[in-house]
């Protein structure tokens, strides 16, 4: 997931903001929080300032009031901190409805044409010199951005599964990870990386994702980010679960602005629009803020639908 940030809140008045929203560094999730703070500003009169912000620290700014919104909360990735700041703390109000997703490996055209199909063939060590683009005979695989929760779990994968022992896990933002594919696409060189969908690189080129094992709960152990050994304590040999992400406020911004949670509660964004969101902003640039008042202005009926009491 890319790091383009170029939210549109770098300007704005912090003093005069009503509320704050948290913006990840990766494209839907940047899109959904300048939609949110425009959608909120025409209904609600209220002003947001956009912080970018890592997803954990987000959390902790829910619970302290540093922080009013998120605008995409994946689970399982964030499950542990659901536990604590939702269901133990009560800090944090996780929106029922949910945007469905999936997370894995995929690999390019030509990765599959030299017979990288399965998580399996990442082990072997003549397949897994196919993917390597420094000249040091070692495969080179995209895992996410160092900040994602999703990389630390694909490092738990490469150990659990054992590709970790002849591949160099590469974590960088989602940008220089989708550079790295359409260069891999323009010159026939495989290439395998972390995906996640909904999102727009499945428009773009012909990938497919990697078998793996299916998702067993017995094998799929994730150690909470707390224990100073979690990696070592995590396991997870299968496929990822059945992933989905929420929308997130904190408890304490809903029972002051009763209107603007119940609006959030009816965000209901699709994949589909998930997929344009990125689309829009990783291929073809546009700027958040510009691409938010668009959408506002073309759903506003909707809009307005969510805002009523």
């Amino acid at each position: 997931m890319a790091s383009i940030f170029i939210a549109s809140g770098a300007t704005h008045n912090v003093h005069a903001a009503d509320l704050v929203i948290a913006v990840p560094n990766w494209p839907s999730g940047q899109a959904t929080a300048n939609i949110l703070k425009v959608a909120i500003s025409k209904n609600f009169g209220l002003a947001a300032e956009l912080r970018e912000m890592g997803e954990l620290n987000a959390f902790a700014g829910l619970e302290s009031g540093e922080l009013d919104i998120h605008p995409e909360v994946w689970r399982p990735n964030l499950d542990a901190a659901i536990e604590k700041y939702v269901d133990e703390k009560k800090a944090v109000t996780l929106a029922k409805r949910a945007v469905a997703a999936w997370q894995g490996l995929c690999a390019t055209e030509d990765a599959e044409k030299a017979g990288i199909k399965s998580v399996k063939d990442l082990s072997d060590p003549e397949k897994g010199a196919l993917l390597d683009t420094d000249g040091d005979g070692r495969g080179e695989l995209w895992i996410g951005a160092a900040t994602w929760t999703s990389a630390s779990i694909e490092r738990v994968r490469a150990l659990s599964y054992g590709y970790a022992r002849n591949l160099t896990l590469v974590e960088a933002e989602e940008d220089v990870g989708m550079a790295a594919v359409d260069a891999a696409v323009a010159t026939g060189r495989p290439m395998v990386f972390a995906c996640y969908a909904p999102h727009n690189v499945f428009e773009l080129h012909k990938v497919t994702r990697l078998e793996e094992p299916a998702y067993d709960p017995a094998r799929w152990k994730i150690a909470p980010g707390s224990d100073p050994l979690w990696i070592e304590h995590s396991k997870a040999d299968v496929a990822w679960p059945p992933s989905e992400f929420h929308i997130a406020w904190s408890t304490s911004f809903g029972a002051k602005h009763a209107d603007v949670a119940a609006f959030l509660e009816k965000v209901d964004l699709t994949p589909e629009e998930v997929t344009a969101m990125t689309y829009a902003l990783q291929v073809e640039r546009q700027p958040p803020a510009d691409y938010a008042e668009k959408w506002v202005a073309k759903n506003a009926a909707r809009i307005e639908g969510w805002a009523k009491p």
